[in-house]
């Protein structure tokens, strides 16, 4: 009688939850709580219960009784095995609907039991515990702890098997993968990726196989399901999703497709590029003329969006453009490519044709952009992929870059000075370094393209009149302290290191061709300083020998034309500096046998080897640097005698066979060794000690020569 059935009418329906609640609070034993709790999972199962009565049943049980319940074994008479457990989870799947308790830690200490449930058997009966599962664990997935549980404590793996077991729910099983990946990838792939390489075999052979709209659904599904790392095409199973993705692209890029169909797929193919390069893409006749294809797909779609730019449509479009961008930008690197191409060079010819319309469309796209839209993602992936074609092609659209220099480093100082908000859409981290970049980072992108133009007059007077080299300065000191700052992670020094070396070249260029400006801009000296204090902290660590080859020879070059400036006046920091660069020239070339006859020849040193043919230019440039500084800086020579080089010098050319020095090292050679002898007797004497009038002579050094035998 205290139990009355749940009544029809609203008003008596909350009345009788309202007395069972009562029950539930003052229940004298466990039948009597067991029944009122039966009208009140009813109740929650028919979505009857709002956000206020939710509290109200949570109030009066807590979390103590669904989780005794969730731990009883011994069901009521005459009720299937699994009946409290049920009742359990629907209260928690219940509570779950609030975000605060979705959170609690009696609900993240209960995902063992969620994953016991998907990954027992389902009968007909116990449908409605699965359910309450995947309720339960959609709500913690929203949670801030969340999915950082669910990853340690074993819910991906279960989801998989949830999944391809294919029983009631699977499809909410995936629905829950795709988020937990979206949300960490990276742990999910490291602590699953036997079970992830799984499903995506299925859903690889699922897309090879459909025939109907289910194709372009798992079109949208797959790219959360490829990895970065590990590499799919590390193993064999890897291998062969791969394949079929590459066999279910073909088919659907090669058909006449709507673009509601076509976009899902350039987002995949973007994906799969971002993940594996072109090792997707066979070798042959059918993987060049699929990878000509996407390029020109890309093309076109982005042509078609940007030429005339519809504010609606490109906003609808933004994420299909900037996986079109990862696209356009492989065709560079493909169209660039010597070793093993993908592309014949007629392919490459007729792509770059299209590709330089389609960057065409860029700019003229980036023209049209207001102050207030810097900030959006979409304009850092614009400026992001025409920094990948400055840095490659020079010759084509010279003009329009011109035009859009004074937008480009503007935008540049506004995200570098503000550390821009903006932050990259999926496909914005574009093929060669997804994750590795700083949203605000886009001078990163454009230093290749600026070190190209500062080489011609046009574009250097432009970006010189924009303020650029006093920009670029700053952000050589912000990367030069991230360099040395020791809590940064590997990835990123690389791409520090390469900013820094490109920076160095874009300086070099305008030390070469705008030597006044480096007199008179009092950022060349602040660049100095800088230079002067890296280089003794650089060289010594091997890994950094051609970033310590830049700065070396910039430091070399703009002494020469700062030579009057107070931090070169023999200070500790020139001195040291001096002493760094001298090391550095004098220690990259050692006497080694030679194969060819008994006697030895002259050698890159083993320690230069594998950086030779990056600094090889920089070694001569700075050579030719150095012997200009001699009779600038009066303590020069000391520093030269201080570091054993003309002993070392001396030595090494008159041990190996005159032959194995070519002529453009001799000249080198000769350049410093002139300077250090007109500049210091010392050195002369040095020199003439270890018979430098014999090996001057045998090395067609008259200069030389000629100096020794002055008085």
């Amino acid at each position: 009688p205290r139990f009355p059935a749940m009544a029809s009418d609203s008003g008596d329906r909350h009345a009788t939850l309202k007395r069972c609640l009562g029950v539930l609070r003052d229940a004298k034993n466990d039948s009597e709580q067991f029944a009122a709790l039966l009208l009140v999972t009813k109740a929650v199962r028919a979505g009857e219960v709002d956000a206020k009565t939710r509290r109200q049943i949570f109030d009066a049980i807590g979390f103590t009784f669904p989780t005794r319940l969730l731990t009883s074994r011994q069901p009521p008479a005459g009720c299937p095995p699994h009946t409290f457990r049920a009742l359990g989870l629907t209260l928690l799947a219940c509570f779950c609907t609030d975000p605060e308790l979705a959170g609690h830690s009696q609900i993240l200490n209960k995902i063992p039991t969620f994953n016991d449930v998907l990954l027992s058997p389902c009968d007909p009966d116990s449908t409605s515990m699965v359910d309450d599962v995947y309720q339960c664990l959609s709500a913690v997935l929203a949670t801030a702890r969340g999915p950082r549980e669910l990853v340690t404590k074993g819910t991906v793996s279960a989801l998989c098997q949830a999944y391809l077991n294919g029983g009631h729910g699977s499809d909410r099983a995936l629905t829950l993968l795709v988020g937990l990946l979206a949300i960490a990838e990276a742990k999910c792939w490291q602590r699953d990726a036997p079970q992830l390489l799984a499903v995506l075999s299925k859903l690889s052979g699922d897309f090879l196989k459909a025939e109907d709209m289910t194709k372009f659904e798992l079109c949208e599904i797959l790219p959360h399901f490829i990895p970065l790392s590990p590499p799919l095409t590390e193993n064999s199973q890897g291998s062969e999703c791969l394949c079929r993705l590459y066999r279910g692209l073909a088919d659907v890029l090669g058909s006449k497709l709507s673009q509601s169909q076509r976009d899902p797929a350039l987002k995949l193919a973007a994906g799969l590029v971002q993940a594996c390069g072109t090792e997707w893409i066979p070798a042959g006749s059918a993987g060049s003329k699929f990878l000509a294809l996407l390029v020109n797909l890309a093309c076109v779609e982005v042509r078609l969006t940007l030429e005339e730019p519809d504010p609606v449509e490109v906003e609808e479009k933004k994420e299909v453009v900037t996986a079109c961008y990862v696209l356009m930008e492989m065709g560079i690197q493909e169209c660039l490519r010597e070793e093993n191409p993908l592309l014949e060079n007629v392919q490459k010819m007729q792509l770059m044709r299209i590709m330089e319309e389609a960057f065409g469309a860029v700019i003229f796209y980036l023209r049209q952009v207001k102050q207030e839209e810097l900030q959006d993602p979409f304009i850092f992936a614009s400026v992001r992929v025409l920094g990948a074609w400055m840095a490659e092609e020079t010759s084509s659209l010279k003009q329009e870059i011109c035009e859009l220099l004074p937008f480009l480093v503007d935008y540049a100082r506004k995200l570098f000075k503000e550390g821009s908000p903006a932050v990259s859409l999926p496909q914005a981290e574009l093929v060669s370094t997804k994750g590795s970049a700083l949203p605000q980072d886009a001078l990163r992108f454009l230093l290749p393209g600026f070190c190209h133009l500062t080489a011609e007059d046009r574009p250097r007077d432009i970006l010189i009149s924009e303020g650029a080299p006093a920009l670029l300065c700053e952000y050589f000191l912000q990367q030069w302290e991230v360099l040395t700052s020791e809590s940064t992670a590997p990835a990123p020094l690389a791409s520090t290191e390469m900013s820094l070396q490109t920076t160095c070249g874009v300086f070099l260029n305008l030390v070469v061709t705008a030597p006044d400006l480096v007199r008179r801009d009092k950022t060349f000296s602040s660049l100095m300083d800088v230079l002067l204090k890296s280089l003794p902290l650089l060289l010594p660590q091997k890994h950094h020998l051609v970033l310590s080859a830049n700065v070396a020879t910039l430091g070399l070059m703009m002494a020469r034309i700062l030579a009057g400036s107070a931090a070169l006046q023999g200070t500790q920091s020139a001195k040291e500096f001096f002493g760094a660069a001298i090391r550095f020239l004098s220690q990259a070339h050692t006497a080694q046998a030679d194969p060819s006859s008994d006697g030895l020849a002259v050698a890159v040193s083993p320690a230069y080897v594998s950086a030779w043919d990056d600094i090889c230019e920089l070694w001569f440039l700075g050579m030719q640097a150095l012997a200009g500084c001699v009779p600038l800086f009066p303590w020069l020579p000391h520093a030269a005698l201080q570091a054993r080089w003309l002993q070392g010098l001396s030595q090494l050319l008159s041990c190996v066979a005159p032959a194995s020095v070519d002529l453009e090292l001799v000249t080198a050679f000769q350049a410093v060794l002139v300077e250090l002898a007109r500049a210091s007797e010392q050195c002369r004497d040095e020199i003439l000690s270890h018979h430098g009038t014999e090996w001057a002579n045998l090395y067609g050094m008259a200069a030389l020569e000629q100096c020794l035998a002055e008085q």
